[in-house]
């Protein structure tokens, strides 16, 4: 798809998964994959390529370093049109996570150290000046310096872009990251403390508006004004849930910096992440939405 103009950045984790797919093996038992597929990883990258792939100008903020694994990763995001931001120096340790699609399910089981082998630092001075201007900057909640920096940013820029959070599980930036939040995109476990309704707990701390995910079921959108609603997911085969929330996300970043309403921006996101999750492999079912 061409680029449409808008421009979204991606601020958080990159890592480089190791994908296979089998049927999940009993307690020390050993399989044999029917797929193998290595790309890059992480909340943010990934929305970052969903974006990229529906015509939005899409910049990934994140620490790679340039090590075998952070070269692996890079290749994989710059061929589908991310450009990067890399933080890191050349000796940050990239996680890599391992990934079991379930062949029966498409269920998705990872295991990964995420951004807890070596804290990520914010981009240097000028940095993201140098970008540009986004009209919506995504934050996933890793690498909490980067996030509090385009936090910084976004306070004096003008136009000010909107403010989406990637928001599975509760971290602590969120506290921060919240009140800011044009946008709060949650799953259904993601919990306040304090808060039993995930929903209320995010527009309590000061979220315009709140989306959450349920998984195959409708997803909700509430604003701090009282408007709500709810879209209902096509039904599809469910083949590959790897990466599906990212897409989500990354779809509904790609809509609102287009101009979508939000009510027509979590549309379009439903309709991005059921197409993901009919497709086997991480980034086969990209052809179908570009």
């Amino acid at each position: 798809m061409a680029e449409t103009g808008a421009v979204s950045w991606f601020g958080g984790l990159t890592t480089l998964d190791v994908v296979h797919r089998a049927v999940a093996p009993a307690r020390n038992e050993k399989v044999t994959a029917t797929r193998q597929d290595v790309t890059a990883g992480g909340p943010a990258a990934n929305a970052a390529v969903t974006a990229a792939a529906l015509g939005v100008r899409a910049v990934l903020v994140s620490a790679l370093g340039a090590g075998p694994v952070a070269a692996a990763a890079r290749a994989d995001l710059e061929a589908h049109d991310v450009a990067i931001l890399d933080v890191a120096d050349a000796g940050f340790p990239l996680a890599v996570s391992a990934v079991l699609v379930d062949d029966a399910t498409g269920e998705r089981s990872v295991v990964s150290p995420d951004g807890a082998l070596a804290a990520a630092p914010a981009p240097a001075p000028g940095a993201l000046d140098a970008l540009p201007h986004p009209d919506v900057v995504l934050l996933d909640g890793h690498h909490p310096a980067i996030a509090r920096a385009l936090l910084a940013w976004v306070a004096t820029a003008s136009p000010r872009p909107r403010v989406v959070l990637d928001a599975g599980r509760w971290r602590p930036v969120f506290a921060d990251l919240l009140p800011v939040a044009d946008v709060a995109a949650l799953s259904d476990d993601f919990r306040v403390p304090g808060h039993a309704d995930a929903a209320a707990g995010a527009l309590a701390l000061g979220a315009r508006a709140v989306v959450v995910t349920h998984g195959a079921d409708p997803v909700e959108w509430h604003t701090a004004a009282g408007d709500s609603g709810a879209v209902v997911a096509p039904r599809v085969e469910a083949r590959d849930t790897l990466g599906a929330g990212d897409a989500f996300h990354g779809a509904l970043a790609a809509a609102l910096a287009q101009g979508d309403a939000l009510p027509a921006a979590v549309e379009r996101a439903v309709r991005i992440a059921s197409a993901r999750v009919a497709v086997v492999g991480p980034r086969a079912w990209l052809e179908d939405v570009r």
